[in-house]
């Protein structure tokens, strides 16, 4: 299919040759600095602020299904962890954080904590697939996304919103720029969100205990202090409160449970950006901390007293986490200069310093009673805690050099020494360290602004770790517990095509990657002596390959009508799986053939506005240790704008054919007395629908 794919764009590419128009640049910010489109050499797909606006997406979970490649596995209330290209934790809840999917708002570092990413008044979003090894270490090793908020601008602006819909939504959101005095302004943007949510409790009879009460403050503020100074400053306050009863023994989007969760996420963040600039450099001082504190508990037997009679079965799981992060980090870029040899080098140095200190409490209470075995009910209580830090210290640069006026060649590289210290109240202690490096080479070739192509090899990094909970923490076993490093190698082919006569744009992106040391989930005997040290650990068991292409197309089919069309299509193999030669050959988990997104604008008047779009993807694996997979689907989502002077009016119906989808899957055993595997599903969102208000003042 590739193949057909490539020839296809080839010719098409030769039938339409370039053209001299210039075209309006768009800018990206996720690289070491502000960078045209034009120039950049990694498959990208941007979502502007207007098509969030149009869309009225809330929440960057919202935009996963409009990013083909992109997955997350849902099992709580909102996804802090995913997957780019099938490379990615599905779980957040499992080890030490180790994110395979970088996550930035504003140059912040939210990796693992992207439950708080509301996207109102944002400039738009950009999702890198493919490594980022040089951007950002080891947190990149699948890609990388990037939100860019709006900045204070120079005049008085502001705007509120207002949304009702079914399932009992009312959500409120507002935003104000204030231009203080020359030099110095700010823009303040607050948001609530507040539904029951999509599932009922059969049980107790409540509507809300998977509801959403969500509030988000933002607060920039940039002062020019002269033409050679700056200083940014950005607050974040976020309280998620959202109780988290989703699980459901019958797989149906009504629950059962006696005690329901809650998947709450409190988070603080401060950023700073200092520039200085002179006439060869300019130097940028980026300083950012994060507080976040979460609620994570569930009812593990998904049930009540009744679900499960005769038989006497009650779990409940909570886990009490606070994060702590800070980062330093120092850029020294080049200036443009007027000499030629400066026009044609263009490099950056820097070096950062980044911390992670966290703690876990968690409390698992539960009873266990079978009529037949005459020995009564057995109630058990537990206590866990751990604490972990880590220091990762990280010297990286780019070099850029224009061999003419179109062709540029790239060059980056970032090394990195971690440590980190382990300890929790089964005395378990590890101290880890890595040092590692990645980095990219590419040839980028930019025409015109209007046709562009590149090559590039990137190397990708994952910090290596240790297996919690195995009771097996002498120092003899230590090296047998832990595991190193994972690798993954990427090649990728882009091209990007502007054709004039029918305002079409066109961005194809081949690639393949090789993983080394892959991470996974291996069965082992970690003492050969002892047969009873018999585990599963997380170990450097297996290899893996994941090819595949990625397009975007974008036309004005006629002065009122245009579309759009994002299409991804991903092979994956297991390879060399040590402990589950099984399941060599299989494609990985969660990462289906194809993904899309599809869409079309219709002008019926100069007030009124339609909106169309599908998004889909194929069965996936749910997991690298069962088979079970899940069904294709299709969604379909409208929205109906209205507008006039300062008010907009958006009437939006998102999966209007009720679809009934899975978004992850378990497969073990949760119902007494003979507990045999069965898979459990996690479902999507039903259709709902609602009407918001805008207005600019």
């Amino acid at each position: 299919m590739l193949k057909h794919i490539f020839l296809f764009f080839s010719v098409f590419f030769i039938l339409f040759p370039a053209h001299t128009e210039a075209i309006d640049e768009i800018v990206v910010s996720g690289d070491w600095r502000d960078t045209n489109l034009s120039e950049v050499d990694s498959s990208l797909i941007l979502v502007n602020d207007e098509d969030i606006q149009k869309k009225q997406y809330k929440h960057f979970e919202d935009i996963t299904y409009l990013i083909p490649n992109l997955n997350f596995a849902a099992s709580d209330s909102r996804p802090r962890y995913f997957q780019i290209r099938g490379i990615g934790e599905r779980s957040g809840y499992e080890g030490t954080p180790n994110s395979s999917v970088g996550f930035l708002i504003d140059d912040i570092d939210f990796s693992g904590q992207a439950g708080i990413a509301s996207v109102y008044d944002i400039d738009q979003v950009e999702v890198y697939r493919g490594p980022q090894g040089s951007r950002m270490g080891a947190s990149s090793l699948a890609g990388m996304i990037y939100i860019k908020t709006k900045d204070p601008k120079d005049l008085f602006e502001a705007n509120g919103e207002i949304t009702i819909g079914n399932y009992g939504r009312n959500d409120l959101s507002a935003s104000i720029n204030i231009p203080f005095t020359k030099g110095l302004k700010s823009r303040l943007s607050i948001r609530k969100e507040d539904f029951d949510g999509f599932r009922e409790n059969l049980f107790l009879n409540r509507d809300d205990t998977s509801r959403k009460d969500e509030q988000s403050l933002r607060l920039k503020t940039n002062w020019s202090i002269n033409d050679a100074t700056s200083f940014d400053l950005v607050y974040f306050d976020n309280n998620f409160d959202d109780p988290a009863d989703i699980w459901t023994i019958d797989g149906s989007l009504n629950t059962l449970s006696d005690r329901p969760g809650m998947d709450s996420q409190d988070t603080r963040a401060l950023g700073v950006n200092l520039e200085f600039i002179n006439r060869l450099n300019t130097l940028k001082v980026l300083y950012s901390k994060t507080d976040t504190d979460v609620v994570f508990s569930y009812d593990a037997d998904w049930g009540n007293a009744q679900s499960h009679f005769p038989y006497v079965y009650d779990y409940f799981s909570e886990t009490l986490r606070h994060r702590e992060t800070s980062n330093i980090e120092l850029r020294i870029l080049s200036n443009k200069l007027d000499t030629n040899f400066s026009n044609q080098i263009q490099w950056i140095a820097g070096f950062s310093f980044y911390e992670i200190d966290e703690s876990n409490d968690r409390k698992d209470d539960g009873a266990y009673g079978d009529p037949n075995d005459g020995f009564g009910t057995f109630y058990s209580e537990s206590f866990f805690s751990s604490d972990y830090s880590s220091e990762s210290k990280s010297l990286f640069g780019n070099l850029d050099y224009l061999i003419s006026e179109t062709l540029k060649l790239s060059f980056g590289f970032r090394w990195e020494d971690w440590d980190a210290d382990y300890l929790d109240s089964n005395e378990e202690l590890f101290t880890p360290d890595d040092s590692m490096n990645g980095g990219k080479i590419s040839l980028i070739n930019s025409l015109d602004n209007d046709l562009k192509y590149y090559l590039s090899i990137a190397r990708g990094y994952k910090q290596g770790g240790f297996n919690l909970g195995t009771g097996l923490n002498s120092s003899s076993l230590i090296e047998a517990v832990s595991y190193s490093p994972e690798y993954l190698t990427n090649y990728e082919f882009g091209i990007s095509k502007y054709f004039f006569s029918s305002k079409t744009f066109l961005d194809l992106v081949i690639f393949y990657s090789d993983r080394r040391d892959q991470q996974v989930l291996s069965s082992t005997q970690v003492d050969p002596q002892d047969p009873n040290t018999f585990l599963f650990l997380t170990k450097n068991a297996a290899e893996g390959r994941n090819y595949g292409a990625e397009l975007s197309l974008n036309s004005e089919i006629s002065d009122t009508i245009s579309m759009f069309l994002n299409l991804g299509i991903l092979e994956t193999e297991i390879r060399q799986y040590q402990s589950r030669p099984d399941l060599e050959g299989r494609e990985q988990a969660h990462a289906p053939d194809y993904s899309f997104s599809a869409g079309l604008s219709w002008d019926i008047s100069n007030n009124l506005e339609l909106l169309l779009d599908l998004n889909g993807k194929s069965d996936f694996y749910y997991s690298d240790s069962h088979n079970n997979t899940s069904d294709d689907y299709i969604l379909t989502n409208i929205n109906m704008i209205y507008k006039k002077d300062k008010i907009n009016l958006n009437f939006w119906i998102r999966n209007i054919f009720d679809e009934y989808y899975s978004l992850r899957g378990f497969y073990f055993g949760n119902e007494p007395p003979a507990f045999e595997d069965t898979l459990y599903e996690r479902h999507g969102d039903p259709r709902n629908y609602g009407l918001t208000f805008r207005y600019e003042f």
